[in-house]
């Protein structure tokens, strides 16, 4: 059986001495080579549903990658390629309704109104306006594109997820609900009605990355959601929003998913799911963004340490834990405080220590607060959302000395992935990747290393053109042009969607001997910028 697994090409300088071809060329020859595209069909998550921004909304959802490998499949006697109807979306604002009741944000954008003090411009905000897509319209239509927002892989063999009943009690997706055929349908049904000739399945990412992107936490932000693969739960039905899919249930689900799309003849490209801890959502906000300006100055730093910080440290220290606490510095940038679910809890230790100089009550109070308290270190990433929190008042804190989120009040579980649960993520994202490789080796199938190329990007991203992408979130003019993510943090932008379809086409041209030309990357809309909002 020939090789499958094609790693993804990076130029790590100049060219190829064949140029790849770009859009349409006057005179090429392109060819379909052994694969045959009269029905592809697209099978997958938020990242096939062209997800960008926080949403999906009828201008964005032209740039999913399927859709862009469409276009290139075209050009071969490729057929028509359908999407979920977006038309209702009229002002492009993404979201979604139901009953009139806003379920879901609407797309984000940068308001270029602001200029910030490391010279980037703006700040990323919610759109204005209300969102015109009703859930409840239903469409009852099967699509070429199947990619369902927020889908994990046993989702796609689940009757009822798309069943509108289901939506408010979460038993059911509202993506899926405005299209799928029936309420007992299932995404992978469905996507059998367009009997494909031709595939692609990128499903998996999010059976592990609402977890990290949740911080390890539950929706409470204090209780550690589960892992399964420790636990060795074997029932998805049982699992909850956030927690990891076991791995023996991602490789059954996903064996069941590829068997049922190959049963008619297709063949495909399936894509591993990518090291999700490596996108911006986790490397923009720094484990240490507290600057002496931030915290107030020498005065306030000084008072913190002497009531809050010190304490703290020589209590940890008397009980082996010298560093977990340490004192904020006046110079240079400090680490926050959060909970971590993993910590000795030292509240007892706590309370002892200070019902002294506190009495019983505070003392009690303080143990209560910072029992599993530490401060975040270079091991820990800090989720994107987090950055509108550090520094504001906690209201769930017993006492307005202690009430400030990171500096005086632990961040809660959800706000920061710690060591633990990165060891977590990447055990998951390992396993599954190894079952995607193996299953597919043994269909036959072509497989696109996403892992690969999306880790590519953490030290830069050279393609064809010779222009270089970096995971650098957004850090002013100078790399606006060269993010290829959007201002979600998770998902591409349109350009970084054209850099995927890209890897794919690649992946057919070598696997399947296809003549297929590639996009570029540079026509494509990067980092949505308004002049207001």
């Amino acid at each position: 059986m020939k090789n499958n697994f094609i790693y993804l090409a990076i130029l790590a300088a100049g060219f190829a001495s064949c140029e790849p071809e770009f859009e349409n060329e006057v005179n090429a020859e392109y060819t379909s080579g052994d694969a045959d595209f009269t029905s592809y069909v697209a099978i997958g998550n938020s990242l096939t549903a062209g997800y960008m921004d926080g949403t999906v909304s009828r201008v964005g959802q032209t740039y999913s990658f399927p859709n862009l490998l469409a276009q290139q499949f075209a050009l071969v006697g490729g057929g028509e390629f359908t999407q979920p109807s977006y038309a209702e979306d009229v002002n492009n604002l993404g979201g979604l309704m139901l009953g009139g009741i806003p379920i879901a944000d609407r797309r984000r954008v940068l308001d270029a109104t602001q200029v910030n003090p490391n010279g980037s411009i703006g700040a990323v905000e919610i759109i204005a306006g209300t969102s015109t897509i009703e859930v409840s319209n239903l469409q009852a239509t099967a699509y070429n594109n199947m990619g369902v927002p927020g889908a994990k892989s046993f989702h796609l063999v689940a009757p009822g997820y798309g069943n509108i009943a289901g939506v408010a009690l979460g038993q059911s997706n509202p993506y899926f609900v405005r299209h799928a055929t029936s309420p007992t349908a299932t995404v992978l049904g469905d996507a059998m009605t367009k009997n494909p000739t031709f595939f692609t399945n990128w499903i998996g990412a999010n059976d592990v990355l609402s977890y990290a992107t949740n911080g390890g936490a539950q929706s409470d932000g204090v209780t550690a959601a589960a892992d399964h693969n420790s636990t060795g739960n074997m029932n998805p039905a049982t699992y909850g929003g956030n927690d990891i899919t076991n791995s023996g249930v991602f490789a059954s689900v996903y064996s069941t998913i590829i068997n049922t799309l190959i049963s008619g003849g297709a063949k495909g490209v399936v894509a591993t799911v990518p090291s999700v801890t490596s996108i911006p959502y986790f490397t923009t906000v720094p484990f240490a963004p507290l600057s002496p300006t931030a915290l107030g100055g020498a005065t306030n730093i000084n008072a913190l340490n002497a009531q809050l910080y010190g304490p703290l440290d020589g209590i940890f220290s008397a009980y082996g834990e010298p560093n977990r606490v340490n004192l904020l510095s006046a110079t240079s940038a400090n680490p926050i405080l959060i909970y971590d679910a993993d910590a000795i809890d030292r509240s007892a230790e706590i309370t002892a220590a200070l019902t002294g100089t506190l009495g019983a009550p505070t003392a009690a109070a303080f143990g209560a607060v910072f029992g599993k308290a530490r401060q975040t270190t270079a091991a820990d990433l800090v989720v994107l959302p987090a950055s509108s929190v550090i520094g504001t008042p906690n209201t769930s804190s017993p006492s307005t000395l202690i009430n400030i989120n990171g500096v005086s009040y632990p961040m809660a579980n959800k706000w920061v992935l710690t060591a633990n649960e990165k060891l977590k993520v990447a055990n998951a994202t390992a396993s599954y990747n190894a079952a995607i490789v193996s299953i597919a080796d043994a269909n036959d199938l072509a497989v696109a290393d996403m892992n690969a190329i999306l880790g590519q990007l953490v030290s830069g991203l050279r393609i064809e053109t010779g222009q270089v992408y970096t995971a650098n979130y957004f850090s002013g003019s100078a790399t606006e042009g060269t993010v290829l993510f959007s201002l979600d943090g998770v998902h591409p932008n349109a350009r970084g969607y054209a850099v995927i379809a890209n890897e794919v086409l690649k992946v057919i041209n070598r696997y399947y001997n296809a003549n297929l030309p590639l996009h570029n990357p540079s026509y494509f809309p990067g980092i949505n910028i308004v002049g207001s909002n």
